[in-house]
């Protein structure tokens, strides 16, 4: 039986008397691209905002690993391992392509130098920053930015600024990636070239991921599984051929 990496139950979140997100029961496999989909306004990165801490449900719980995370700070569950990117990308734009995935990389215990090491710059210091480099660019190849190490993030196009918000999110070593709009402003060729890109993370870095996407070629070209949510509720679960071909599914994006 395969382990199950994220599980939720009932989970939900209430703005005044506005249901934002009702009952939504997932789980999701070790290893899965499972896909998160659904009109503007169904509820989608209020779901990711829940399962990374930026909002705490009213209502369930969900588990990472079978263990409870409902209600832990952000920077608890990013710990634990559940990493994002967003809508809107967010750099640090004044900071190199290196150093952007560097800062996700400090949270991990192997990359700790004490306040004393750093402030007189002992040798553990250097060792450690070396370390903290080599292992940035090896993120940075499997998005294949390495070429871009020292260059300002804001100088990457809006494509290459995408997937360096994928390194940065890579870099916390997440048992779970949640992906919110990775595709979105992307052309055609810089949409294939994601594609393989999220392939790679997943099969190689053993790295279960949760993505939101509007781009239904791009859901069905990835995803194992996806749920279709509608006003904050499910409307289809099961592998996107289905799913997608629910009648409730395409009233709810075409209207009817």
């Amino acid at each position: 039986m395969s382990e199950i990496v994220l599980r939720t139950e009932k989970l939900g979140i209430s703005f005044g008397g506005l249901k934002a997100v009702s009952e939504l029961n997932l789980e999701i496999k070790k290893g899965q691209l499972y896909g998160l989909v659904g009109p503007n306004g169904a509820g989608k990165t209020t779901v990711f905002n829940m399962l990374t801490g930026v909002y705490k449900p009213t209502t369930g719980s969900f588990y990472l690993n079978e263990e409870n995370l409902t209600g832990k700070s952000q920077e608890v569950i990013n710990h634990k391992g559940i990493a994002r990117t967003f809508q809107n990308i967010r750099l640090f734009n004044n900071m190199t392509v290196i150093r952007n995935v560097m800062v996700g990389l400090h949270n991990r215990a192997e990359f700790k130098c004490g306040v004393f090491s750093s402030i007189f710059r002992l040798p553990v210091h250097f060792k450690v920053e070396r370390a903290m480099r080599e292992r940035a660019m090896e993120i940075l190849g499997i998005v294949g930015l390495e070429e871009e190490f020292n260059n300002l993030s804001c100088n990457l196009p809006y494509g290459k600024q995408r997937k360096l918000e994928i390194a940065r999110a890579l870099a916390t070593n997440p048992k779970l990636l949640c992906l919110d709009e990775p595709a979105a402003g992307m052309n055609p060729q810089e949409t294939a070239d994601l594609m393989s890109i999220v392939k790679r993370i997943r099969d190689e870095n053993d790295v279960t991921i949760l993505l939101i996407e509007h781009d239904m070629k791009f859901v069905s070209g990835l995803c194992d599984e996806i749920t279709v949510l509608n006003f904050g509720t499910v409307l289809a679960q099961g592998a996107p051929e289905k799913a997608l071909n629910d009648p409730e599914v395409i009233k709810a994006y075409i209207g009817g």
